[in-house]
């Protein structure tokens, strides 16, 4: 008889395998368009690598805002080295053995240059971060959204298979039966061969795409995708008035030309130069006194006009090539926003024609053509024709929806999403 303790282990392990059965896993949910993106960004190391650039920075502030250290000396001066006191430590006069320490004082104003510069170094980090975490996010949801469309398009395709095998059976069977002609079957045929071949081709794209999109996510290829979201609505888009001043890579932008301002004041600073105070005590023999040295040292800046000032006008320099190039720039993308604002809402109104007016025709015409070639009025190859017209509707109508998609995703994502920490 089975020991009662063995038996009850027995029945937990099967209890527990029957919940991991049922209970449904991560991978089992459809994946919608947000939790790819916030999944993309759990998963992304050049976050990590920006956030520890920021870090490394602060960590350098800190020590750049420090005193150097101070250097210590150890000397022996004056030994001889003939005569009948040669290598004698002790009986010359002018042999010492010295200890000495000298400090390097820069002014409390240079040393706080030298800090702040590399402060504005992890402000610019972590605007990087954030122009990553936008590119990254517009590049997830337009990876979704071309999985999405590649699936449909592969749907659409396998249905228009599925009714060209069910024409290619009836003319068969009509021309087995004394009704229709040759011609008829060989092209119902050669229609379902043409979509059966674009089948090949739409399937190599989807799982290109699914491929393309785990990648981002982690996640397995196969997993499910949930509706889109809305795309009449942007959330991240701004008025038509609104600067694009607070764009991730514009305030990237100003950031490197904080960090330029910060080197011109250190160059600035550099100007005044740094004194080093020396203190040095030196021991004789016992016959003799032992001796304290004290010392002042500072540069001297002979050429200031040709170095420290050539540098700092430098420096300057850089600060206007960056701000002139940040207000180049922020023109430039005032104008691609709002362009990218007009193609997008040209695109919702494209689509809603299309399917108010041009599908509707297309579908009447294939159901006319189908009436006609069955009332002995029209050959099949009306039919066949109105098919493919109402095929390469379907195909525009999902690159028309493509493209408008993918301007949705480049306003909807313009600035980082909060909600997901990514700015963090």
């Amino acid at each position: 008889m089975e020991h009662p303790s063995l038996f009850l282990t027995r029945a937990v392990l099967a209890f527990a395998g029957l919940l991991a059965v049922l209970t449904p896993t991560a991978a089992d949910e459809p994946l919608s368009l947000s939790a790819a993106v916030r999944s993309a960004l759990a998963h992304s190391r050049s976050l990590d690598a920006s956030t520890a650039a920021a870090q490394g920075a602060r960590e350098m502030a800190v020590a750049a805002a420090q005193r150097p250290d101070p250097v210590l000396r150890l000397s022996l001066d004056n030994l001889p080295v003939d005569g009948p006191e040669r290598f004698s430590t002790t009986r010359d006069f002018m042999t010492m053995r010295s200890i000495g320490l000298m400090q390097a004082l820069p002014n409390a104003q240079k040393r706080r240059a030298r800090g702040e510069r590399f402060e504005r170094e992890a402000d610019a980090a972590l605007s990087e971060r954030a122009q990553r975490v936008v590119m990254l996010q517009t590049a997830v949801a337009q990876a979704w959204l071309e999985r999405r469309l590649q699936e449909q398009r592969l749907q659409l395709l396998q249905t228009q298979i599925d009714e060209a095998r069910v024409l290619v059976q009836t003319t068969e069977a009509g021309l087995r039966g004394g009704r229709g002609f040759a011609a008829d079957a060989l092209g119902a045929r050669e229609a379902l061969a043409q979509l059966e071949q674009g089948l090949i081709g739409a399937r190599a794209e989807v799982a290109n795409a699914r491929l393309a999109l785990a990648r981002f996510t982690g996640g397995p290829p196969e997993q499910a995708l949930a509706d889109p979201p809305p795309m009449r609505h942007t959330t991240a888009a701004m008025g038509e008035a609104d600067p694009v001043r607070n764009l991730p890579d514009i305030a990237a932008l100003q950031a490197r030309e904080a960090v330029a301002r910060a080197e011109a004041e250190v160059a600035r600073q550099e100007l005044q130069p740094d004194w080093s105070a020396e203190i040095m005590f030196s021991q004789r023999g016992s016959q003799f006194s032992n001796m304290v040295s004290v010392g002042v040292s500072v540069p001297l800046q002979w050429d200031k006009p040709q170095r420290q000032q050539r540098e700092l006008a430098a420096r300057l320099a850089r600060v206007n090539e960056l701000e002139a190039e940040r207000e180049e720039q922020t023109r430039e993308r005032v104008l691609q926003v709002q362009r990218w604002r007009q193609d997008w809402r040209a695109g919702l109104d494209r689509l809603a024609f299309l399917d108010a007016q041009r599908q509707p025709l297309a579908a009447q015409r294939v159901d006319a053509a189908l009436a006609a070639y069955r009332g002995g009025r029209e050959g099949l190859g009306a039919v066949l024709q109105a098919r493919r017209d109402a095929l390469n509707l379907a195909l525009e109508r999902l690159a028309l929806e493509r493209e408008t998609a993918s301007l949705w995703a480049q306003l909807e994502f313009l600035f980082p999403d909060t909600s997901t920490g990514a700015t963090r």
